[in-house]
């Protein structure tokens, strides 16, 4: 990670996004949380790299968003994580969680198991996708929890909840389920279903159907619909 990124007074973020969690980097949780950045890559790896800790939010403009899918935590190993949930490099072998995202999205639509989990399609056609903590020391999941990250990316799924009518939330397991009490159901859609992680998959990820539900969803309101095919 570039120490340079997480000491400004303010990230580099996209602009909208910038502006509507402006309150956030000045709040002294998250000076404290760059302090704790900082020290962390002095002692050890941090992943992602610096240019793609906001990615999900660089990829995905506010005026843009329409679909919102939770993550927990960056993976940790070594050129897996690029900033958007789920999502890895090109290259990079996808991970077992999202190799069953694949297996329900061959099910659900019929597309074709991708030979590569890069996700950024999605992102850019409105996806956000969105980890609730936005970095990891390599090799130690859950390492950035409880720093500060939660505040922050819990302010942009209410502010973005808020801001919008209509999105469709993807909570995938307890800990994004959690996230709904920071959503108007009143206004938005939500999907809810277990975690695609393989301890989990066989008890209500498979056969959920959300990529067609989202879609119908989006569809019913006059939105484009999101090609998941990657």
């Amino acid at each position: 990670m570039d120490v340079n990124i997480m000491s400004q007074i303010e990230p580099k973020i996209e602009n909208s996004w910038k502006e509507l969690l402006h309150d956030e980097f000045q709040d002294a949780y998250f000076k404290l949380l760059k302090t704790f950045l900082i020290d962390e890559k002095l002692k050890y790896r941090i992943y992602p790299p610096g240019s793609q800790i906001f990615a999900a939010f660089d990829k995905t403009p506010i005026e843009k968003v329409k679909v919102v899918l939770i993550g927990q935590d960056p993976y940790h190993g070594k050129g897996q994580a690029h900033g958007l949930c789920f999502s890895v490099p090109h290259g990079i072998r996808p991970p077992p969680s999202l190799v069953n995202i694949f297996k329900e999205l061959n099910a659900d639509i019929n597309i074709p198991i991708p030979n590569h989990g890069n996700l950024e399609k999605w992102a850019e056609q409105g996806v956000l996708l969105l980890n609730a903590t936005l970095t990891v020391r390599a090799g130690q999941a859950g390492s950035h929890q409880n720093k500060g990250w939660e505040l922050f990316t819990n302010s942009a799924i209410k502010k973005i909840a808020e801001k919008k009518k209509g999105l469709v939330f993807i909570l995938w397991g307890r800990f994004a389920q959690a996230k709904e009490e920071l959503i108007n159901i009143n206004e938005h859609y939500v999907l809810k279903a277990a975690h695609p992680s393989p301890f989990s998959a066989n008890n209500g990820f498979f056969g959920c159907r959300h990529f067609s539900q989202t879609n119908t969803i989006l569809t019913q309101q006059g939105k484009e619909p999101v090609d998941w095919c990657l």
